[in-house]
């Protein structure tokens, strides 16, 4: 079943954007205040353009703002989007241990508990053979009296 990304309020866009530890890494050190976007590329092993484009999936996603200081862009975390995930991260939790807990009463109530051995009898006893019609060995009249 394929789910529309448009019903989701932009969730997917959300967790796409953190799924690459260069862009949850990003978020990090603006999290600390405002970071240029030359900045943040001077940081990583890779071209501007590369970390550019990590910024925009992080834009489009709603975790960052962008905005311009002279010929700077400057990146700001948006703390809403990542309360937006926690949100759905949380209601799926809460969904989960739901019918976690509800499959743990079910199987409780489905589970035989053990039963003692009958007074007088040993526990020996209590085994039957399932080829002697539920009958002990003691108890088969095809072995004769013992001895």
């Amino acid at each position: 079943m394929v789910v529309d990304d448009a019903d989701d309020g932009g969730l997917s866009r959300l967790f796409h954007a953190l799924s690459d530890p260069t862009r949850r890494d990003v978020l990090r050190r603006c999290a600390h205040g405002d970071q240029s976007v030359s900045r943040l590329a001077a940081e990583y092993p890779m071209s501007f353009a590369a970390v550019q484009k990590h910024v925009t999936v992080l834009e489009r996603a709603g975790l960052v703002s962008k905005r311009r200081r002279g010929r700077e862009q400057l990146v700001r975390t948006e703390p809403d989007a990542l309360a937006k995930a926690r949100r759905a991260l949380d209601e799926l939790e809460a969904l989960w241990r739901g019918r976690v807990e509800r499959m743990s009463a079910l199987l409780a109530q489905e589970s035989p508990t053990p039963r003692p051995p009958a007074p007088g009898r040993r526990h020996s006893e209590e085994h039957t053979d399932a080829h002697t019609d539920e009958r002990t060995d003691e108890q088969d009249p095809r072995k004769g009296p013992e001895s």
